[in-house]
């Protein structure tokens, strides 16, 4: 990459956040005809002010469009920059349990100190303080793969469980940071490990993960019919038992599945879906946590609303808004679940063209918590609508929050 010309780690970086020419050359400013002569080569990019501006589109330190080291940086509130990205990469692409069939495993951490670091991960991600997250991911990623590679006999089943949810903490965390490929490699050996720990249910929301990314990477189709597939075979009743983590990653595999229908606009699955989960939320009786889901009756609404933004109906999704969802019960999710939330009714507001609510929604989300919305990139874009379409300056405090996210009109 370093040895590019800078015209094609444009490119490059372009490709990677899913963005044709044409977008990029509109959030630019410029023509897709000045994009692609900067790609080919065949217009020279001197100046640094135009540069900045393009690291700032595309996500990334303008010291990597340079083809230099990025300077690693040190704010508690930061999200990821590509150091930590090539980290987790390397992570990922280390195959320890191959190694150890010719040699002798690397000296794994002991089961008890992983199952610590690892519920210790899933609350880090479900407080929304992605940051801390991705600094600690490599080390856990090369912990729990030692581990997996390291202990057989009774330990082999805990031990692989541990890795498939590290698997699935590093999924759900760059899916939402925007590195969509990433995020589906390590959905997906969350997946083939899940089925060595013999837990249907590990498996279950593992789906969910792979569901996640596809559905990022533009592949709703395929989620949508694995969901469906996967959550089937997991019902509740018939041969399968009815208990609280069967009906929670059940659920939480239909809300997903309505999730990827919403991506192509079938409305009819979306509704079918969501009735289903809200049946299996009202057996399950309340709000819960188990296999990290935050599925209940509460979260089903959340979904609800989420489906609702997606399908280009802002108004139904502020609706359930503010008519279906329980503020005591709402307040008791974790913070992750509820910045989500307030980010998704900011994007509803937004499409009703009510840019002040659609503002205040996010600084909502930003007090709960800040990486949900200071990292994710759907958070930028709706901000930048905000400052687009807002009549003079916006308040002080919209504008503060845009600063800190480094968004511009």
């Amino acid at each position: 990459m370093d040895e590019l010309p800078i015209g094609r780690r444009v490119a490059y970086w372009r490709g990677r956040r899913k963005m044709s020419q044409q977008v990029f050359a509109d959030r630019l400013g410029k023509s897709k005809s000045w994009v692609d002569k900067v790609e080919r080569g065949v217009r020279r990019l001197d100046k640094f002010s135009v540069l900045y501006e393009i690291a700032d589109i595309l996500q990334v330190d303008v010291q990597l469009l340079m083809g230099k080291d990025p300077e690693r940086r040190t704010d508690a509130l930061n999200c990821i920059d590509q150091v930590e990205v090539q980290e987790i990469r390397a992570a990922l692409e280390r195959y320890d349990s191959m190694s150890a069939y010719f040699d002798a495993a690397p000296c794994p951490p002991p089961l008890d100190d992983m199952r610590k670091a690892v519920n210790h991960a899933w609350l880090t991600y479900q407080y929304g303080r992605y940051g801390m997250l991705t600094r600690a991911l490599p080390k856990l990623l090369r912990d729990a793969q030692a581990a997996d590679a390291a202990y057989g006999g009774a330990q082999a089943a805990e031990a692989a469980h541990l890795l498939g949810q590290v698997y699935q903490i590093a999924s759900s965390v760059l899916r939402k940071l925007g590195e969509c490929e990433l995020a589906w490699l390590a959905a997906d050996r969350s997946m083939a490990v899940a089925q060595r720990a013999d837990d249907p249910l590990l498996a279950g929301i593992a789906t969910t993960r792979v569901c996640n990314a596809l559905v990022a990477m533009g592949r709703a189709r395929p989620a949508l019919e694995l969901n469906v597939q996967i959550a089937n075979r997991l019902a509740p009743g018939g041969g399968n038992e009815i208990s609280p983590a069967r009906l929670s990653v059940y659920g939480m595999l239909l809300l997903q599945g309505a999730m990827a229908a919403s991506r192509i606009g079938d409305s009819a699955s979306v509704d079918d879906l969501i009735n289903c989960a809200q049946e299996a939320a009202n057996l399950l009786g309340g709000d819960h946590n188990h296999y990290w889901t935050s599925f209940g009756p509460t979260n089903v609404e959340l979904h609800r609303a989420a489906a609702a933004v997606e399908l280009g109906d802002g108004g139904r999704a502020v609706e359930v808004h503010q008519l279906r969802i329980a503020e005591p019960a709402f307040n008791a999710l974790l913070p992750e679940r509820r910045a989500h939330h307030l980010l998704d009714i900011a994007r509803g507001y937004a499409q009703m063209g009510d840019v002040a609510n659609a503002g205040e929604m996010l600084l909502l989300g930003d007090r709960l918590a800040p990486s949900e919305i200071r990292c994710r990139p759907i958070a930028h874009e709706v901000m930048s609508d905000i400052l687009r379409r807002t009549r003079g300056a916006p308040p002080s405090p919209v504008a503060e929050l845009a600063e800190h996210m480094g968004v511009g009109v």
